[in-house]
Formats: structure tokens, C-alpha cells, sequence
């Protein structure tokens, strides 16, 4: 190639190969590979399963006209969020809020222990609302972050609070309503939104609820599901999903015998928890993560992905828009992109789910040093979730850290992250995931959670090696924010968990002062996301033609159109061009020269026109 041709006239040259390439728009195909389903997804206790309880009827509006009607509000259009004047929701080009976000994930429980007990609480979170966002545009020592997934606060007599025992309190190891409140004021003040984890599916076996139902109360009896003798059916990932109670019959319980299913057929139910969505908009949180939201109406030996469940979706979306039109509903439906994909179609159920086949893309390419599965993945993406209405991640609560899958390699991580942020949807970001904290390996005889001891006599060097998470604990340790006791996480003789080890190295300050550093590279691919409508915003194109080890993609938004590069490799490689720019560079090493793209190793680089 002469170096005439260009990324403007929808062509690369690298120097690797030899290889043309030209731009073209995606044709999406099914990545070859996906996460597996090893354990109960996303959950916090053993498995457990289920009677018929069909809900075709139409649950949600049983008997219930909708709060706008009743408010004289006009009734949102279906996928198309109005503010409460009737506008559209603010957010880039009409679209909603969120489309501009990027979240993060924390655990409340871990993130800063204000008072000193060793635990986490909304005190130490508004403590360090700053680190996440100080609204102060001229500064470079924030995230900025602009959404906030908090895990549950609910009281919970499990550590991890999906056990809910009072949908309507705070627990009181976090602090209080009041402190929920300040909290709330001091984010909205900050320009970040808040969603709360809900888990809706069932509540604890300690919840009022369920001991009046053991105790035959009439009218909790049918919060739950009941029969008389074992029905012997597996649930989805081969569990036993029904549990004997003290009165001898059989409760369902999908993912532990300590969390019983609601019964979503029964109205009363539905009103409560009707109820318990309305008490926290009306606090003010701008949205919710729906807990195991494939699993909440069962129809006989089917339980996940029923009719009946989304039509539930149906109903929920148009009495929770009636409250709030703004409101957010992200669903954590831990399955392949195909099945996650049919709740956000038509706009008619959950405004995004999480996508766990891109996730699992993104690390496979940043692992194994091949662009093939993050392009497959991607196109794969687009195609299902038109209109970035997905959520990518990286890692999660219940999936081993980013930087332990990656064996501490901060050049892949550094990876990892471009493609998140470069990439269509709203992304989410897991506390800790921004300065590489990883796995803490703790003893399974004190672990915390369920899961552990029912594996205490495999031998850890077999689950180790083949990659299986078992422990959950090892990937909710507290924040390592210094080098102090503690990693600055508390003043406690003992925090609720060990802090990791290696703190001391890995921690928020220590990266603060090193410009090349994991932390203020996600700080500077968060500014330039927010600065970018494009890249928020803008539609995916791919990059054909280049070697495997890159990674080449496009994102357009009306008349603007930025070309994003990234190199999984350790080889330098140019490209030539004509009419372009660097925006950003992930890498020292890359560069811009003489109608030349210098690509580093391990480098990423984002250009944009210069006519």
C-alpha cells in the first residue's frame, strides 16, 4: 500500500502483515465461546427449585391502575423515557440518562468503615464520593464515575445482603435511612445516579414473612411455595431447588434452602413488593439492579425465562415509569447474549441487562493476546443489543478480578479497560477493578460464604488450577485505598475480612502518583469517554483486514466518526493514514508521525478527522 489510501477512505495498512483492510459496517456472528454456568450465577447460597405458579394473568396489574394515571401524568411511550415534565430524559441526543453513565460497583461492606468497627458503611461511602467524582472538571484525581451500583442494603442476616429480611430499612451495620438520604444528596449533587441491587426473587428464611408463613398464618402462608411432598425435579443448574421444612413439607427455594422464592402468582405479594419499589423512588434512587431476574415466575419444571416472567417485566416497567420515568431497570440475567437479549427488545421489559458473553470476550482477547473473540464479541453485541442497550463489564462480585484472570499483567489490564470504555453500551466497573486489586486466597473452613465448605475436603491446588471460583469472599476484600494499617480501609484491630496482602503495593495512593499507573489510565479513558459523544453514543463499525493481535473498530455518531485501535501484542506496528488525529493513547509508545500510526505494544489509540 502506497500510503494514499486512508481510514477516512474506509481503508488501514499495517506494516506486520502486509494486510489491507477495509471498514465495514458489522455483520454480527455468535462468539465461540461462553461463560459457564459453574455455580448458582450471581448468588450467595447453595442451589435449591419450584412449583407451578403461573402468573398469565397479568400479576402486576391485578386490581392496580397506574400512579401516572392517578397523578394526571400522561403514560410514558414504550421505550422512550419522558422526564416528568413530559421531556425526554436528559442524556446525549435525546437518549436516556444512562446511555452517558458509567457505573460503579461497590460493596458497601468493604469500600471505607467510617466509625471505625471494622465494616464498611454509607458514612465512609460519602467519605469518598470525591475519589469517585468531585464534579470539578479541571481536576485529574477523581474517576469520574457517574453512576453508582451499590449492592444490597437491606437488612440480612448474610454478610453479602441478598437475603433480604426488611425490603424498607437500611442495615444497621451500614448506618441508617438518614444516612441513606445524605448519601443520595451528596451523589445527585455530584452528577452521579444512584441504583440500589433489589433482590426480588425471594427473601430470607429469617424474613416475618416466611416465619408466619412456617407457622400456617393464612395470610403469608401463599407469600411462598409450597408442597406436600418432595416433587424430585432438579432446578436449572442441577440443584435440588426444594427444601424440606420444620413442618416436614416442601418450600422452593432456586438458590438455597435460606432463600425462599416469593409467589409472584399470589396479588398480595405483588403488592408488597409494589410497595417496596415505590418506598425507594420516592427516596429519590434513580434505579434498580434486578437480582436473578430470570428465575421469578416459574411454569411447572420450567424455571428460568418464562413467559409468565416477562410478562411480569411488562408490568413492572409500566408501574415503576409510572412513579419515574427516568428510573432505570438493569436485569442480571446470567446466561448467553441470545436468551439476555429478549428482555430489552421492543423496549416493552428492562431497559438494559448486563452482557456476560461480551464480558467474557473482552477477557478472553486481553488473556490470550487474540483480537478474534472481542470482534466476534462485539459484532455478535451490536446486532442483539441495538442502540447500546446492554451493559458491559469486565468482572463482577461473584467472578474472579480482573487482574487475577490476567495473572497481574497490567499492560492486558490496561486492555481490558479500552475496549470497556471504547465500546458501545453503558459500562459498569467493579470497586478495586480500577487499581488491580485481585483474588485474596482464604481458607475455606472460614469462609463466609455457603458455597466454601461444601468443597472444604477438594484439595485447593485442584480448584486453583483449573480456575473455578469457589470462595466468593476472596473477591469482596475491603478497598486498598494506601499503605497505612489496614490499607486504610479502617481503623479496626480486625475488619470483617482480611485485607489482601498485598496492599502495600496495590493500593489507590500508591497509583496516584505514578502517571502510567492502572488508576489514572481508567481515569483518563473515563474523561475522554465523557468528552467523546461519539464514543457514548455513536454506532460500531469494524476494521477488517488487520493480524490477529489487533483490535480495530469504529464508533459514528451523526457526522463525527472516531477509529479506535488497540494492540494485544508485544510488536510495534504502524499504520499509515491520511486526515487524522490522536485523541488519546493508552501506551508511551504510541504516536502519531508523518501520515504514520505507531502502535506500541500493548497500545491503544483513539484518532478522529482533522477536516
Amino acid at each position: 500500500m502506497t500510503g494514499t489510501a486512508a481510514f477516512e477512505r474506509q481503508a488501514v495498512a499495517e506494516t506486520v502483515d502486509g494486510k489491507q483492510g477495509a471498514l465495514e459496517r458489522a455483520q454480527p456472528e455468535r462468539p465461540r465461546d461462553r461463560r459457564p454456568e459453574l455455580v448458582a450465577p450471581n448468588h450467595d447460597g447453595a442451589p435449591a427449585a419450584q412449583s407451578d405458579r403461573r402468573g398469565t394473568t397479568g400479576p402486576i396489574a391485578r386490581g392496580h391502575r397506574h400512579l401516572a394515571q392517578r397523578e394526571g401524568r400522561t403514560e410514558p411511550l414504550v421505550g422512550s423515557p419522558v422526564g416528568q415534565d413530559g421531556t425526554l430524559v436528559e442524556g446525549t441526543a435525546g437518549q436516556p440518562w444512562w446511555n452517558d453513565t458509567t457505573f460503579y460497583e461497590i460493596f458497601l461492606r468493604s469500600f471505607f468503615d467510617s466509625n471505625g468497627d471494622g465494616v464498611g458503611d454509607l458514612n465512609g461511602l460519602i467519605q469518598k464520593l470525591d475519589y469517585l467524582n468531585d464534579n470539578q472538571d479541571s481536576t485529574n484525581d477523581d474517576l469520574g464515575v457517574t453512576g453508582i451500583w451499590l449492592m444490597p442494603i437491606f437488612p440480612s442476616p448474610s454478610y453479602h445482603g441478598y437475603d433480604v429480611t426488611d425490603y424498607m430499612s437500611i442495615n444497621p451495620d451500614y448506618g441508617t435511612l438518614e444516612d441513606f438520604n445524605q448519601f443520595l444528596d451528596e451523589a445527585h449533587q455530584r452528577g452521579i445516579k444512584v441504583i440500589i441491587d433489589m433482590p426480588l426473587n425471594h427473601t430470607s428464611s429469617a424474613h416475618p414473612w416466611f416465619k408466619k408463613a412456617l407457622e400456617m398464618d393464612p395470610t403469608y402462608r401463599d407469600y411462598y411455595i409450597w408442597s406436600a411432598e418432595d416433587p424430585g425435579y432438579q432446578g436449572p443448574w442441577g440443584q435440588d431447588p426444594w427444601h424440606e421444612s420444620p413442618n416436614g413439607d416442601y418450600y422452593y427455594g432456586i438458590f438455597w434452602s435460606e432463600m425462599p422464592d416469593l409467589n409472584y402468582d399470589n396479588p398480595a405479594v405483588v403488592d408488597e413488593m409494589k410497595n417496596v419499589f415505590k418506598f425507594w423512588l420516592d427516596l429519590g434512587v434513580d434505579g434498580f439492579r434486578l437480582d436473578g431476574a430470570r428465575y421469578i415466575i416459574e411454569e411447572g419444571k420450567k424455571q428460568a425465562d418464562t413467559a409468565s416472567t416477562h410478562q411480569f417485566y411488562k408490568e413492572l416497567r409500566t408501574f415503576v415509569k409510572g412513579i419515574n420515568p427516568e428510573a432505570l431497570l438493569l436485569g442480571e440475567v446470567w446466561t448467553d447474549a441470545f436468551t439476555t437479549s429478549t428482555y430489552i427488545k421492543n423496549g416493552e421489559e428492562l431497559d438494559l441487562v448486563f452482557d456476560f458473553d461480551l464480558a467474557n470476550a473482552f477477557m478472553s482477547s486481553a488473556t490470550s493476546g487474540n483480537a478474534d473473540k472481542a470482534l466476534n464479541g462485539l459484532k455478535f453485541s451490536q446486532k442483539l443489543f441495538s442502540g447500546g442497550r446492554s451493559a458491559p463489564f469486565l468482572t463482577n462480585h461473584d467472578m474472579d478480578r480482573v487482574m487475577s484472570v490476567l495473572d497481574g499483567d497490567v499492560e492486558k489490564a490496561k486492555n481490558a479497560a479500552f475496549m470497556l470504555l471504547t465500546a458501545p453500551g453503558v459500562p459498569f466497573i467493579y470497586y478495586g477493578e480500577e487499581i488491580g486489586m485481585t483474588d485474596s486466597k482464604l481458607p475455606f473452613g472460614a469462609a463466609l460464604d455457603p458455597i466454601p465448605h461444601k468443597f472444604k475436603f477438594v484439595p485447593r491446588i485442584f480448584l486453583d488450577t483449573i480456575g473455578l471460583t469457589i470462595n466468593r469472599d476472596e473477591v469482596r476484600t475491603p478497598m486498598q485505598w494506601d499503605g497505612t494499617k489496614n490499607a486504610g480501609f479502617s481503623s479496626a484491630e480486625k475488619t470483617w475480612l482480611p485485607v489482601h496482602e498485598n496492599y502495600g503495593k496495590i493500593n489507590v495512593e500508591t497509583q496516584h502518583k505514578d502517571a502510567d499507573s492502572l488508576l489514572n489510565t481508567i481515569r483518563a479513558l473515563m474523561k475522554i469517554r465523557r468528552a467523546e459523544k461519539v464514543i457514548r453514543e455513536g454506532s460500531l463499525g469494524i476494521i477488517k483486514g488487520l493480524s490477529d493481535c489487533v483490535l480495530g473498530y469504529t464508533r459514528m455518531f451523526d457526522n463525527e466518526k472516531v477509529f479506535i485501535l488497540l494492540n494485544f501484542s508485544e510488536k510495534n506496528i504502524k499504520f499509515q493514514f491520511e486526515n487524522l488525529k490522536a485523541i488519546f493513547h493508552l501506551s508511551k509508545m504510541d504516536e502519531v508521525k508523518d501520515q504514520t500510526i505507531h502502535l506500541g505494544k500493548f497500545g491503544g489509540i483513539i484518532l478522529k478527522n482533522t477536516n
